[in-house]
């Protein structure tokens, strides 16, 4: 797994582990929700999706989700549970290295465009982690 692409981002917030914590929290997060759902079910329908509280999350909320990630994947079977897991450890990393305390506006967002598009940056994360070896 690499997290070189947040190179190509020119939002200082998303160089700070911060921004990196959120951000990948919000991919983790996506594929949980994504896998919730079954058989091309939408998003909105995930249990996980209706306890988000988009534009409104606080870091404590942002805690208390990821605490949970290790249970969810157990209950849901997900195929990719160590991936998700992985990623889950890397936000949580740069979340207690930054220490901060609220998201506000520009961690809303960080973390609902990674949530929102979660399989194109796993993919990112894992294919540049291919082409490096």
């Amino acid at each position: 797994m690499t997290i070189d692409f947040f190179k190509e981002f020119q939002d200082p917030y998303l160089h700070s582990p911060e921004g990196q914590g959120v951000f990948l929290a919000g991919i983790c997060l996506g594929q949980l929700a994504n896998r919730q759902v079954q058989n091309g079910g939408k998003i909105d329908d995930s249990p996980l999706f209706k306890q988000m509280n988009f534009g409104k999350m606080t870091m404590r909320d942002l805690h208390r989700h990821l605490s949970r990630v290790p249970e969810l994947t157990r209950a849901y079977h997900l195929g990719n549970a160590a991936t998700v897991e992985m990623i889950m450890s890397k936000a949580g990393a740069l979340l207690l290295q930054a220490g901060s305390d609220e998201m506000g506006v520009k961690g809303n967002f960080a973390f609902t465009i990674a949530f929102m598009n979660s399989y194109e940056y796993i993919k990112k994360m894992f294919q540049d982690a291919k082409e490096a070896e």
